[in-house]
């Protein structure tokens, strides 16, 4: 979770929680009013709804005012049914309306109606719907596929008559569906819109619909219309039994009896707008959200996080060592930055200056530490040629030898100045290139006194430090010196390796080859200074005879510091030297 600690996230964290409450009234405000607006246009198509089936509200209400009306009138005709036929007629001629009046008694022979003269009683007797009605009386408004006199698709308007408390039969009125299917009005913009008109038992009225469609397909599907009447003005969506998902409204034509349903498209009723608008109201704040999130990030990104990546980008580089000159300051950063930056460049400009000077004076100090080992390496080379000058004088072949071999010391202390001016850094010393130049010195110096001696080396390539070195490379000296001396056989050899043989150890190993009547090693000043080098290099010295050979192994410590006590290597040599002339 690295990201989490960024200026940038930390920053939209806060501001995040800084705009959560506005964006929560926002939020609650911009639903709020898309239910406003969302109740607004239901009220809306209440009121198309209501204001489509208007007309056909004026029909069905006078109709059941004309029936309620004509019940006097039958009642005073009633045992003579030409009168009330002719009153009947008379009314129906006289309103253009309605299309036939009927007085049904009980029996369902109806005798008074507003047919002609010469049609024939009306035997209503074996009509389901009447013997309903009759069972039932109260005030209906049906619908009939073909009418018993007209015989076409008729609206019925039902008013029970009683005289005291007796019922006596059915006021009937009857209108042509086509004639209140007329009277729906729809509004303009409107297309793609359906009333469709039902009564309180849930039968079909009256549908705007093709000649070629049903009504059933208007209506909403697994929603019963018997339903619907009880929840009053309501608007609701629902899938039509044509498959389209479409907004219903229902209003009441004639309360309690008639009621309308209008069926609408989405994109009239404004479905689509009400979840545009519930949209709008949760992608608002968050737009808020996110725009104020840029303009934020955009603000700290120029005024304080690009100045930081470059001044990162500035100390990044200083430190992995470009500093070749001071960083420039940042021009057009802000103030506090700027500080910043110009406190920077001048803590860079000072460390640039002084390690240029210590850098100065590190190498002024190193061409004199070099000046000093060579003239140091052609002080001992002056002594060793001294020394060898000195021999050659000398008849005595035992003061040769003592000669010979504090040529060879010198020599050795030669080969070691001579290294540590050549080396490219003071501080490590290729303890290999000193053994193997040792061991070439020595090899020719036994080869050039005309002994057949084979000399092997095996030298891994090691580093260490100058006070390890120097008693090393001696110890290397006498060991060899005396691996050399003692060397014996038909083919005489010696074999020297230096390895590590693990990280911080080093091992050195001087072989040589002995006859059959050989001593191997040697109690004398090489042997001491074996010794006494072994304990400055903090090792232990290993000597044993096997067949046919003699070996010395000595493993010692690595250092990775400055020399200590130190492990001055010319004071054990001097020390070690004394020892051993005391012994002589």
């Amino acid at each position: 979770m690295e990201f989490t600690r960024r200026l940038g996230f930390r920053l939209g964290a806060l501001l995040s929680i800084a705009i959560l409450p506005i964006g929560l009234i926002s939020l609650v405000q911009n639903l709020h009013l898309s239910r406003e607006a969302e109740r607004s246009a239901e009220i809306a198509l209440l009121g198309r709804t209501a204001s489509a089936a208007a007309g056909e509200r004026a029909l069905l209400q006078s109709a059941l005012g004309s029936a309620d009306a004509l019940g006097p009138a039958i009642l005073e005709s009633q045992g003579q049914p030409q009168l009330c036929s002719e009153l009947l007629r008379n009314f129906v001629q006289r309103s253009g309306t309605y299309r036939h009046a009927a007085f049904i008694p009980v029996d369902g022979q109806a005798t008074c109606t507003s047919a002609g003269p010469d049609d024939p009683a009306l035997d209503l007797s074996d009509d389901p719907t009447v013997r309903d009605f009759m069972r039932s009386p109260s005030t209906a408004v049906t619908a009939l596929q073909r009418g018993p006199l007209s015989a076409e698709p008729i609206i019925v308007v039902l008013q029970p008559l009683y005289r005291d408390d007796a019922f006596l039969g059915l006021t009937a009125l009857s209108l042509t569906q086509e004639l209140l299917r007329s009277t729906h009005a729809m509004d303009f913009g409107t297309e793609g819109a359906r009333i469709l008109t039902f009564n309180n038992s849930g039968q079909v009225l009256i549908a705007d619909i093709g000649d070629e469609d049903q009504p059933t397909l208007l209506l909403p599907r697994d929603v019963p219309l018997v339903s619907l009447p009880g929840q009053g003005e309501a608007t609701f969506r629902a899938q039509a039994n044509n498959g389209e998902n479409r907004v219903f409204t229902v209003v009441p034509v004639v309360p309690g009896l008639v009621y309308a349903l209008g069926s609408w498209s989405p994109s009239i009723a404004g479905v689509g707008l009400f979840q545009l608008s519930r949209w709008g109201a949760v992608m608002l704040p968050v737009a808020l959200w996110v725009v104020s999130l840029s303009v934020a990030y955009f603000a700290v990104f120029r005024l304080v996080l690009r100045h930081i990546t470059v001044l990162r980008g500035q100390m990044r580089r200083f430190a992995i060592g470009n500093r070749d000159s001071p960083p420039p300051v940042l021009a057009d950063a802000p103030t506090e930055i700027a500080d910043v930056s110009q406190t920077f460049h001048n803590m860079a400009r000072i460390l640039i200056r002084d390690e240029e000077a210590m850098e100065q004076a590190v190498a002024e100090k190193t061409v004199l530490l070099k000046e000093v080992h060579h003239r140091v390496k052609n002080n001992l080379q002056l002594i060793a040629s001294i020394i060898n000058m000195q021999s050659r004088l000398i008849d005595d072949r035992d003061a040769k030898r003592v000669l010979r071999s504090v040529q060879d010391r010198v020599a050795a202390l030669a080969t070691i100045y001579r290294n540590l001016y050549q080396a490219e850094q003071l501080d490590q010393v290729n303890a290999d290139r000193l053994i193997a130049d040792i061991i070439t010195q020595l090899s020719a110096a036994s080869a050039g006194a005309g002994r057949q001696l084979r000399v092997e080396s095996d030298i891994q390539p090691l580093s260490m430090l100058p006070d390890q070195a120097v008693p090393l490379t001696l110890l290397t000296t006498e060991a060899f010196t005396n691996a050399v001396k003692y060397a014996a056989g038909d083919e005489p050899w010696v074999r020297v390796s230096l390895s590590s043989p693990a990280p911080g150890q080093g091992l050195l190993e001087v072989v040589n080859s002995t006859g059959d009547d050989a001593e191997a090693g040697g109690t004398g000043l090489g042997s001491q200074l074996i010794e006494a080098f072994s304990m400055q290099l903090e090792g232990d010295v290993v000597t044993e005879t096997l067949d046919g050979c003699y070996r010395l192994a000595l493993l010692f410590k690595l250092g990775h510091g400055g020399g200590s006590n130190a492990n001055n290597p010319r004071q054990v040599v001097l020390t070690s030297a004394a020892r051993a002339g005391s012994r002589h």
